[in-house]
């Protein structure tokens, strides 16, 4: 069975077409500026074919028409039709309390993936762009299954979800904590069960997917009890570009000095802060890397910030789950920054952790182990995520069971 796994944007179209018999990648590639001027898919192979190719793509379904023409090409393609591909598994950011695990595609999914729109506004409208794109240009026979990001995190208790604003918020527009990365959480905490030889149901692990977006995870027995992320994307600590966690009052303060909008203010959270507002940079943390090495005193703000904030947020789910046995690092941070993993590790000392400053170096750039040493009381992993791995499998488990 092979199957495409699709992650649409506003203005995007990442792919990957995944051959279940062996789990392996046969091809991957991204249409870019879709809609817009200069609009290009890149595409490569796992045996080291790729090409770029420039063409407009004014909307989703001519995105996927340059796919099907890259997976069907003569000498980059690794298809000889679509009849080949199975099924189609599509990354949804924003489930809601509608949807709580992955599910066949049909027009109920889809309608509620619409109402949901307002809680994720580019997102959810991108994803049904693409659903629909996929209908128009591989047919309604073709089965596509929905994978939310939100759904590993439907098992936090109320205490946990919920936001102290008046209830009837909650009960009229559904405000609460929902959480993202749901299966990059889902795939690294599964998988660092299985590197201890241990049954998930009996470890209490804390994921932190490090990225330019970034959050942090609780999980017990194999099931989440908190997260960092909020209603939207923009809650839990300092990002690339996101504030993370705000004292309200901030908001307000800045929003009446500066005359700005609600849109605007919005803007400047989402956009012009993080990493990028506190260090003046990036929000690259390889530029602000580089600029603190040379000893910008911003940038090394930005960088203690940044694992303080981490820190805390571990500290707090330690708490929150009664222990700790494993700490993971994964996302383009989390696996490729070891002075950042030492520096929140560091935090932990007193608790035992222990970190092999040699193995932590070396772990990056897609490796996979433990970081910390033998005698250190909780292990601690880098994991390098794979989401298109986990819709895959659960595109390919909901197909078969037709």
């Amino acid at each position: 069975m092979k199957i495409l796994v699709i992650n649409a944007g506003s203005s995007s179209l990442k792919y990957q077409l995944i051959d279940m018999e062996n789990e392996n990648v046969m091809a991957k590639g991204n249409c870019e500026r879709i809609g817009m001027e200069g609009s290009c898919i890149k595409h490569k192979t796992t045996d080291g074919k790729k090409f770029e190719l420039t063409t407009p793509m004014s909307d989703h379904t001519d995105a996927f028409m340059q796919v099907k023409n890259a997976l069907t090409d003569s000498e980059h393609g690794v298809v000889n039709s679509l009849d080949e591909v199975s099924a189609i598994g599509h990354r949804i950011v924003q489930g809601g309390a509608l949807f709580s695990k992955s599910v066949l595609i049909d027009d109920k999914v889809i309608q509620g993936i619409e109402e949901l729109i307002p809680l994720a506004p580019l997102h959810n409208k991108a994803h049904i762009q693409a659903i629909r794109a996929c209908i128009s240009v591989f047919g309604k026979n073709v089965p596509q299954v929905a994978v939310f990001d939100t759904a590993f995190h439907s098992t936090m208790p109320p205490k946990a979800y919920m936001f102290p604003i008046p209830y009837e918020y909650y009960e009229k527009y559904k405000i609460r904590r929902y959480g993202f990365h749901g299966t990059s959480h889902r795939y690294v905490t599964a998988r660092c069960a299985e590197l201890l030889g241990k049954d998930i149901k009996d470890m209490k692990i804390i994921s932190c997917h490090l990225g330019n977006g970034s959050s942090i995870t609780a999980v017990d027995g194999g099931k989440v009890i908190d997260t960092s992320m909020g209603l939207t994307p923009l809650d839990g600590f300092m990002m690339g570009t996101r504030t993370g966690t705000l004292d309200p009052s901030v908001v307000t303060f800045i929003a009446e000095k500066e005359g700005l909008t609600p849109s605007q203010m919005s803007d400047l959270l989402n956009k012009k802060s993080g990493m990028l507002g506190v260090s003046g940079i990036s929000s690259d943390d390889r530029d602000v890397s580089a600029a603190a090495q040379q000893g910008n005193e911003r940038a090394k703000l930005t960088h203690e910030m940044l694992e303080y904030e981490i820190s805390k947020f571990i500290g707090g789910y330690m708490a929150a789950l009664g222990g700790c046995d494993a700490i993971i690092f994964t996302a383009g941070i989390g696996e490729n920054q070891a002075s950042h993993r030492a520096g929140v590790c560091n935090y932990f000392k007193y608790l035992g952790v222990e970190i092999d400053e040699k193995i932590n170096n070396e772990t990056i750039l897609g490796k996979e182990g433990k970081i910390s040493t033998p005698n250190s009381k909780i292990d601690v992993f880098v994991i390098p995520t794979n989401e298109e791995l986990v819709i895959a499998r659960d595109t390919k488990n909901i197909v078969e069971a037709l």
